[in-house]
């Protein structure tokens, strides 16, 4: 072991942060009794390195959440803790189960965590130091959801490149979900979180039990039952997310398959629609400006927040083998149900013919239209009344891990068997029809597309429905692993210390369509997929060395190799330095180079036909939004439409790379204010993602060979697969500021300060190309922040606490595919939350607070990408103000 000296600033900052919700600076992973104290100091395993340390004097920064801070705040789940993180700038959350991803259909309501905006799927995220199977779709991010919080102890949150350490995907930085050691005895805790608006409530009821004393009897165990319910908030619930269309901002979000149905006459090139005159169906349809046609306000009708239910069981067993030896095993069972609702199916392409008697001017009472050539109509039709597609997503992880560690002549050794399962399916529950019957139904005249049905439709509307499992798939991880590390040799600062080990690992996934349904629904885009699977090996070898040239100075030395059985071998260096000149000051640096192994999701999903976020035009049959004078061309089709995009795995796939530099200091001028300002700048190759849609549609000419067509011409979807893109580009300074009054009468006072300056984010579409500024503009598919921070003022008074917190995040450049007077920056976003605790009572803990306590709406935004429209889910919240209590009594 490594036997650090604890200075007197590692001993502050460890005082400091004992009240605060985030230990910024991150010097210490947690108390240890000082050596002053004449007990012999506790080594621990610290996130970022695999030789246990006395402190973590790291040269990479270290935060630290302790579980009792994020309880009193009211987080009640992994994606709120790690919201108070600055340099967390994910955007997948619960709201992005509203809609879709690239597997076709939400998943299960996967929220993720981002750190350094890179993309979820390169922060690595482990439970107790050990891998967790990724979410099964969307490249390689864990599902934040499957996290127990209830069983948690701690968060470490390395905000450094980490692959010497650990391999793929700690390109960002590396979170670790640290659960309790141990637990005796039993607490019951509920809490209740009420909105003042409608909708969004949430319920939480977790039951912790355990048993034995691991020092007098020489075992424990205990186990945690979490279970978590959050209502709906439909976009009608909240003025700013009612509608698609809002002209004051030059915003008409809609879509040309609507209700009443638009129809198309190819003979007499004439478009119309029957309720055009009469204004369409407002407010759900509303008549296109200088057109015939009528254009569907979808926001109406779907949600802005989906109804979701979580429920976790963690259990824990530890038991002393001798003086030198102890045996864990760790269970993890998570379950995810998550209900998505969007705009009720489009159906595109319907046959009208003149034999029905919903033909224009004909017996069912649909009004003539001037100028039709008594041929078939093509009809785009919306059906409302079928309701609205609604999918139940239902995630499962399990996880089993055995563990040994211990020491065995003087070296600390740690190994372990782990097996973790992740799943997730999707099944129609409403609003999805087949489309085959559909379509017969209006070619045979029971279905009426520009009016309510007669009871005869009614009953055949009801017939297609289409319910059932559409999709599954799962990904299983299994993996030993095993590593030493022990003091050597006496150099000038201390004794040089050395760390090896070795991982083997099988990944296994199969994405499976059930193709029966699938087929029948286009709106599913998994009509034409089929089952696809794939498995890799992974064998890695690593070793670090502590070398503690001087009294205050030493240096960290990692690396990794990794050789995967599908994309070859890759080794990843990494070099640290601390230097402490003085008891004040603290100077840390650190340089690495990492990887990211596409998943297997990556390489082998199935090909899924899917609808774009953003409605465009064919650069050919609608070039500029104007329908061409060509054979087949359709302006139902063609214009102003959501187009489709051919997605899906790519074998060809290379791992992405990276470089990382971090340097650091921290200053402690009294012993009441610590100061730390940490540099990073992190150089990301062959990023794995599709190219963006909008790119594709905006150079025609580039990209032509992407646009698929039909044999005749019309269009297919443009080809828009995982591939290797260019570059990314990001810098900026992490600081952190933590104040501690020295103790009143009117109780113990400590402010922290978090924030995160992005100095740079660039970012190429294709190797070689354009280089594309990021910072404060709304990029390909979303913003970088130039400035987040969050801000606390802890209060201590006897058996009284309180917390005043605040997250802001700074404005930036909209999306704006508007005309250019709407054009707009996004307003900044500042929440603050107040939370209070009482411990009186015997065995009796009780929090209460407020959420968004000056009830701050979500700033304007234009973005189209998403489905919710008016604002940005990703990075802001619905809910609004909530009020928020919970009690917990022990026994």
């Amino acid at each position: 072991m490594i036997r650090f000296r604890e200075t007197v600033l590692s001993h502050s900052l460890r005082a400091m942060f004992a009240g605060s919700m985030v230990a910024t600076v991150g010097l210490l992973c947690q108390p240890v009794l000082a050596q002053e104290n004449g007990v012999e100091p506790q080594r621990v395993e610290v996130t970022g390195s695999s030789i246990k340390r006395i402190v973590s004097e790291t040269s990479t920064p270290l935060t630290v959440i302790k579980a009792e801070e994020f309880i009193k705040q009211g987080l009640t789940t992994a994606q709120e803790v790690l919201s108070k993180l600055p340099s967390n700038q994910s955007g997948l959350g619960s709201g992005n189960a509203v809609g879709g991803n690239s597997s076709g259909l939400p998943t299960g309501g996967q929220a993720s965590a981002d750190l350094r905006g890179l993309g979820g799927d390169k922060t690595l995220v482990l439970l107790n130091g050990r891998r967790i199977a990724n979410h099964p779709y969307d490249g390689a991010s864990v599902d934040l959801n499957i996290i127990p919080i209830a069983a948690l102890d701690r968060v470490e949150v390395l905000r450094d490149g980490a692959s010497a350490i650990y391999g793929t995907d700690a390109i960002g930085g590396v979170i670790n979900f640290i659960t309790k050691r141990s637990f005796k005895g039993v607490i019951v805790s509920g809490e209740l979180v009420q909105p003042r608006s409608t909708g969004g409530e949430e319920k939480r009821v977790n039951l912790t039990g355990g048993f034995g004393d691991l020092n007098k009897d020489g075992y424990n165990v205990f186990g945690v039952v979490d279970y978590h319910k959050q209502a709906v908030i439909t976009s009608a619930d909240r003025e700013f997310s009612k509608t698609g269309v809002i002209p004051s901002r030059g915003v008409f979000l809609t879509s040309g398959t609507t209700f009443p149905g638009n129809y198309f006459d190819a003979t007499a090139d004439i478009a119309g629609n029957p309720g055009y005159a009469s204004g369409c169906n407002p407010p759900y349809s509303v008549p296109k400006a200088g057109g015939t046609t009528c254009r569907q306000d979808y926001t109406r009708l779907i949600d802005d927040l989906p109804s979701s239910e979580q429920t976790a069981v963690f259990a824990k067993g530890t038991m002393k083998l001798g003086n030198n030896h102890l045996a864990t095993v760790e269970l993890l069972h998570s379950e995810n149900s998550v209900n998505s609702r969007t705009a009720p199916p489009p159906q595109t392409g319907l046959v009208l013919p003149s034999t029905s008697k919903y033909y224009p001017g004909k017996s069912g009472g649909v009004p003539a239209q001037p100028g039709l050539s008594g041929d078939p109509l093509s009809v785009n039709w919306r059906p409302l009344e079928a309701g609205q597609r609604a999918i139940d997503s239902k995630g499962e992880a399990d996880r089993v891990v055995l563990g040994l560690e211990g020491v065995v002549a003087d070296w600390d050794y740690k190994t372990g068997v782990t097996y973790s399962v992740s799943k997730s399916s999707e099944n129609f529950v409403g609003g999805y029809v087949k489309d085959s019957s559909f379509a017969a139904g209006v070619a045979d005249g029971i279905l009426n597309p520009f009016a309510l049905q007669d009871a005869a439709g009614k009953a055949y509307l009801a017939s297609t429905a289409l319910r059932g499992e559409v999709q599954s798939a799962n990904v299983t991880t299994t993996g030993i692993d095993f590593k030493a590390s022990r003091e050597l040799m006496q150099m000038a600062g201390g004794k040089l210390a050395v760390a090896f080990g070795a991982e083997l690992r099988n990944e296994k996934a199969t994405f499976d369509v059930n193709t029966a349904i699938a087929s029948q629904a286009s709106s599913s885009g998994l009509s034409s997929s089929l089952p696809k699977s794939g498995s890799r090996n992974i064998e890695a070898v690593f070793g670090e060395v502590g070398i503690p040239l001087a009294k205050d100075f030493e240096i960290q030395v990692a690396g990794r190799f990794d050789n995967y059985s599908d994309v070859g071998n890759t080794f990843n260096p990494k070099v640290g330095a601390r230097y402490q000149p003085t008891k004040e000051v603290l100077l840390r640096a650190s340089a690495s180079t990492g990887f990211r192994a596409p998943t297997l999701f990556e390489k082998t999903a199935p090909p899924s036909r899917n609808d774009t976020s953003n409605e465009y035009s064919d650069p050919v049959f609608c070039p500029g939004g104007k329908i061409a004078s060509l054979p087949g061309a359709n302006p139902l089709r063609d214009c102003e439409l959501q187009q489709y995009k051919l997605q899906g795995g790519n074998l060809d796939l290379k791992p992405e790379k990276s470089k990382t530099f971090s340097l650091g200091i921290v200053i402690e001028p009294i012993p009441e204010i610590t100061m730390a300002v940490d540099y990073w700048n992190i150089h990301l190759t062959d990023k794995i993602a599709p190219l963006d849609e909008a790119v594709i549609y905006a150079n025609y000419e580039k990209y032509k060979d992407r646009f698929l067509r039909f044999a005749d011409g019309t269009p297919n979807a443009i080809l828009d697969k995982n591939e290797n893109l260019g570059e990314v580009k990001t810098s900026g300074l992490d600081i952190g500021i933590a104040y501690r009054i020295p103790k009143t009468s009117f109780g113990n006072f400590a402010i922290s300060f978090d924030g995160t300056y992005v100095n740079n984010y660039e970012y190429q579409n294709e190797r070689n190309g354009t280089f594309f500024d990021n910072v404060g503009n709304y990029g390909n598919s979303g913003p970088v922040f130039k400035w987040r921070h969050n801000a606390s003022v802890n209060w201590r008074l006897s058996n009284w606490n309180a917390t005043l917190a605040q997250s802001y995040k700074s404005g930036y450049t909209d999306q704006n595919s508007v005309a250019a007077e709407y054009k707009q920056e996004v307003n900044t976003y500042s929440l603050w939350n107040l939370s209070g605790g009482y411990t009186g009572f015997k065995n009796l803990t009780l929090t209460a607070g407020i959420k968004n306590l000056l009830n701050t709406d979500p700033p304007f935004s234009n973005q189209g990408t998403l489905f919710q429209k008016g604002y940005d889910p990703r990075y802001t919240d619905p809910v609004g103000r909530a009020y928020y209590v919970r009690a917990s009594y022990a026994f």
